[in-house]
């Protein structure tokens, strides 16, 4: 009897998320180049950004990646602003650690019904150490900016969060 009770509790803890996600008739996407308007002058940021975005539809599979003239949606974006802070100082009263933040905006179109489905702001960051190679270190911070931002776009058009 025990174990019946438990096994009977245990299937009543699951559940299923049934959000919003995106509408049936999308089945493809096109993700247009980013614009960069930050002004940081940051080399190959609108391509690296892009291409990693496209790579991030691509692997979830949720929508077809494709050229605008075949796509049933658009994803349109800007980078808004590259911000570069302090975020620890040392012992000595020096920066140890610093923060690269993206500010993005998105919107996602559907193109069948030619209506906006999201106008969105995206933020992250990397961090890096002011320590050692302070060019490769701050790329790599750049990166993981990048990344993160891409994952939540994906996110947010996908599941319209």
């Amino acid at each position: 009897m025990l174990i019946i009770t438990l096994i009977g509790n245990f299937t009543g803890c699951f559940y299923s998320f049934t959000g919003a996600s995106v509408p049936t008739h999308l089945n493809s996407i096109a993700v247009l180049t980013f614009e960069d308007r930050s002004g940081s002058g940051e080399a190959g940021l609108q391509e690296e950004f892009t291409s990693r975005q496209i790579q991030k539809f691509v692997s979830d599979n949720t929508l077809q990646v494709s050229e605008r003239v075949n796509a049933d949606a658009v994803l349109e974006g800007t980078i808004l602003s590259i911000s570069d802070t302090p975020v620890a100082v040392s012992t000595q009263e020096s920066v140890s650690t610093r923060q690269v933040t993206l500010n993005v905006r998105v919107v996602f179109k559907d193109l069948v019904k030619k209506q906006t489905i999201s106008d969105r702001r995206y933020t992250n960051y990397g961090i890096y150490n002011v320590e050692g190679n302070l060019l490769e270190n701050r790329q790599q911070a750049l990166n993981t900016a990048i990344d993160r931002i891409t994952d939540d776009i994906l996110l947010g058009t996908v599941s319209n969060w």
